[in-house]
């Protein structure tokens, strides 16, 4: 079933959810696999793709180097000040990460999506469509132990924790003693 936002619009994509970039697990394989069923999938600039995820409180070189090359710009938020920060970079769309969008860039919704429901309600909450990461480990496509795929799938909300909110880069991580 083919969506219509301003996602799937601008990047020809016919199902409005992004890979989120998930360092040594967002390979070809599994940017192919996002890719043919309808979503965006997401590598590297040399590989000749048109849209790139950005994060992290220091971005604007990055953003104004990926900017000069034409690349569309999906930034990753985890407050409001980040994302007024990023919006004035002229970033095309934002990934916002559990907190209300009061800016006029079009928005991806961000965190614990794992299925259609999901994307359903963020798209009837005014989200362009959403990012996920995590789920897209259970993929054969990603590079992971099965175990770690099978902890995903059996996992409650319950057994994760939210970290780094002292700093305001909170990151939610399966809990144990490291996190």
């Amino acid at each position: 079933m083919p969506f219509k936002t301003a996602l799937t619009q601008k990047l020809g994509i016919t199902v409005p959810v992004v890979q989120g970039g998930m360092q040594w697990v967002g390979y070809a394989e599994l940017a192919s696999a996002i890719r043919n069923a309808g979503g965006l999938g997401i590598v590297v600039v040399e590989e000749g793709v048109r849209m790139v995820e950005t994060a992290g409180n220091n971005s604007a070189p990055t953003i104004t180097q990926l900017k000069e090359a034409n690349i569309i710009i999906l930034h990753k938020c985890t407050t409001v000040k980040h994302a007024v920060s990023a919006s004035k970079l002229s970033v095309e769309f934002l990934s916002t990460d559990g907190f209300e969008q009061e800016l006029k860039v079009p928005f991806l919704a961000s965190g614990r999506f794992a299925d259609g429901y999901g994307l359903a309600a963020a798209l009837a909450l005014g989200a362009e469509g959403i990012n996920m990461g995590t789920r897209f480990m259970c993929t054969v496509e990603a590079t992971v132990h099965q175990n770690v795929r099978k902890a995903i799938v059996d996992a409650q909300e319950t057994d994760t924790t939210l970290v780094l909110r002292r700093w305001k880069n909170t990151m939610r991580l399966y809990k144990n003693k490291a996190a």
